[in-house]
């Protein structure tokens, strides 16, 4: 299989616009890395500069320490699985996954044995002699990384495969590729938008925005220690809750205070906040530790007493929305929550699982 390295790699278009700024990144052998961002965010281009069909502008990019910048794609043993399928419709699911080998001149039992292999893997042996138009979406797209695996290449490269499937279907191809990747023991770059689908499959995830890399690591350092304000926004559903206020200096210590002094957070004298008396700072917190309910512990939370403006019922549990000045705050509870619209109810934060960035540089003050 292959180790993918990018040193300072960057990819700049004619009009000068810098879509990928001085990426470093190291993909392990085997490793299964997923790039996620929104989407014009450069992790595409990514990808297409490993496969050879980017040209990189500057930097360096190696395949098992072999520096590939003006290797052609035909040589680079990387197989590659595009969101449309990319199917030749007039050819069965056989044809197809045989063509790119009958194109190397493979003899014919090879051929067989390597088809036939990928079918057995992705459960598609009854499709072999149906043609695109036959199949479902998901069928369509098993033929086309069968068509990747029959090649045996050292890395498989995915570009948002699941965007054209249901949801459910989405679910279940997440299921099949992770397989995937554990039977073939393969080197795997995964791209896409969604975070749910990063967080399920990737072992590391490599988080872009606008070109450039925000945050390398695995799904549950991700959430639990997000690099910076975007990260924190883009990882979790629902997102982050953020509130924008002032820290001030108290008796007793010091106090974080929102902008309408409605929603106070008093902190001991020795929080890492002492250092930003007098400074703006960005409060986040994750739904799921804004309760409505606070036990026996109360001096652990800040209390904010709202107006409940929406309630989403989901069944396994309930989001509650709620309004703090222009500023839209989620708690997420369990399903039997006797919460009500309209109902002015006091929400508990649970200041232990507060988290503060710098208003005007995004960075985790935690992580300083």
């Amino acid at each position: 299989m292959a180790e993918i390295r990018f040193e300072n790699v960057s990819k700049i278009y004619q009009q000068k616009v810098k879509a990928v700024k001085d990426i470093n990144l190291s993909i392990n052998d085997k490793e299964f890395v997923v790039l996620v961002g929104p989407s014009g965010c450069g992790k595409s281009t990514i990808l297409r500069m490993i496969a050879g069909l980017e040209e990189i502008s500057e930097g360096k990019l190696y395949i098992d320490n072999k520096l590939v910048n003006n290797l052609p794609p035909k040589d680079r043993d990387i197989a590659i699985v595009f969101q449309n399928y990319a199917l030749y419709p007039h050819m069965t699911a056989y044809e197809n996954l045989a063509f790119g080998l009958k194109i190397k001149r493979m003899d014919k039992k090879s051929i067989q044995a390597r088809v036939m292999r990928a079918a057995r893997i992705l459960e598609i042996e009854e499709l072999l002699d149906r043609k695109p138009r036959a199949m479902s979406g998901g069928q369509n797209q098993r033929v086309a990384i069968g068509r990747a695996i029959v090649r045996d290449p050292r890395a498989f490269l995915f570009d948002e495969p699941l965007s054209n499937l249901d949801a459910n279907l989405r679910v279940q191809m997440r299921i099949e590729i992770a397989k995937l990747h554990k039977r073939l023991n393969a080197t795997v770059v995964y791209v896409t938008h969604d975070q749910v689908e990063a967080m399920t499959l990737g072992e590391r995830i490599v988080i872009i925005d606008k070109g450039e890399i925000q945050q390398i690591d695995t799904p549950s350092n991700l959430y639990a220690n997000p690099a910076n304000l975007f990260v924190a926004g883009f990882i979790g559903t629902p997102p982050m809750n953020f509130i924008h206020g002032k820290v001030i200096q108290a008796n007793d210590g010091i106090l974080f205070t929102d902008n309408s002094q409605k929603f106070k957070v008093n902190l001991p004298s020795n929080h890492l906040l002492m250092k930003y008396i007098e400074k703006e700072v960005v409060l986040g917190i994750r739904s799921e530790d804004i309760y409505y309910q606070a036990g026996e512990s109360k001096n652990e939370f800040a209390v904010l007493s709202s107006e409940i403006k929406f309630v989403e019922k989901l069944g396994h549990e309930i989001y509650a929305y709620l309004q703090l000045q222009d500023q839209q705050i989620i708690s997420r509870l369990k399903y039997d929550a006797e919460i009500m619209k309209g109902r002015v109810t006091d929400f508990y934060f649970d200041i232990r699982k507060m988290y503060f960035f710098d208003k005007y540089t995004g960075a985790n003050l935690q992580m300083e």
